[in-house]
């Protein structure tokens, strides 16, 4: 049976790191701040605004919320972003997505500073990722793929990896991610043609397409790695896209859904709050 590549203990040791580092920069007369910026109550946004300040809380992070309407103008949304990019005791900015009208979630994602945006929505930071210059942040969830790897001692380099998923959320990015870890990366979706044996010939499979079940028992091979980035709402409950028992029968590690990747992803936001908060505190 596969090694089961829990987030928690990942989680747990990356937030351990994170309490020495905000208490540094503490005794400096810095408090790490994180502001979300939520427009409407859906229930799924709120949840995942919980679970960030929860995690927040941990690694010695302050994180407060803006709240809009859903009905709230573009303008006083952008007002907000431009509130974010000019307060100085404001290190880091959560944009809750989806927003309810996606013409405005486009212009507030253009307007966030880069040096604020710790979760990736920025073209600034999205540049940053593809080109390798270090400016900006990576999106939360494609980094936390690394920091599971790593906590499992999982390497990457010269390694071939299959990621099965083309967004700006995970995909792409993880895919720049991984090369800049000298990794060779094939980057497919659910149209690519045999997209079993692509997975098959893989060192390290990640699994970002947001299909529930999409790989199954054909796209694994011994010794390889899995990683199920998918959470996808279904009758039964939370699923990843990847068929978890067929993986664990084959793969030697595979993440599991719930419990994997997503407990990093909430370490990792505040991660890249403690780090905008040392970045703009040497300016």
């Amino acid at each position: 049976m596969a090694q089961i590549l829990s987030g928690a203990p990942a989680a747990e040791a990356l937030t351990a790191g994170l309490t020495v580092r905000s208490r540094e920069l503490r005794e400096r007369g810095i408090t790490p701040t994180l502001v979300i910026l939520r427009v409407g109550a859906q229930e799924e946004s709120r949840s995942y605004e919980r679970a960030a300040k929860k995690a927040c809380t941990a690694a010695g992070v302050e994180a407060f919320t803006i709240e809009l309407p859903e009905n709230a103008h573009m303008d006083a949304v952008l007002h907000a972003v431009r509130s974010i990019n000019a307060e100085p005791g404001v290190h880091g900015a959560l944009l809750l997505r989806p927003m309810p009208f996606k013409k405005t979630e486009r212009a507030a994602c253009a307007l966030m500073a880069a040096a604020k945006d710790v979760d990736g929505v920025s073209p600034a930071s999205l540049a940053g990722v593809f080109t390798g210059s270090g400016g900006g942040f990576a999106p939360c969830t494609a980094r936390a793929v690394l920091e599971l790897l790593d906590y499992y001692g999982i390497d990457p380099a010269g390694k071939r990896v299959a990621v099965v998923g083309r967004s700006l959320v995970v995909g792409r990015p993880l895919a720049m991610l991984l090369m800049a870890r000298d990794a060779t990366v094939t980057l497919c979706h659910s149209r690519t043609r045999d997209l079993p044996g692509v997975c098959r010939g893989a060192d390290i499979v990640v699994a970002a397409a947001g299909h529930a079940g999409l790989l199954g028992a054909d796209c694994f091979a011994p010794g390889q790695t899995v990683i199920d980035v998918g959470t996808n709402a279904t009758p039964e409950g939370l699923r990843g896209d990847v068929d978890f028992a067929a993986a664990q029968g084959v793969a030697s590690a595979v993440s599991p859904v719930p419990g994997g990747v997503g407990r990093v992803t909430n370490a990792v936001l505040a991660l890249h709050t403690i780090e905008a908060a040392e970045r703009l505190s040497k300016n």
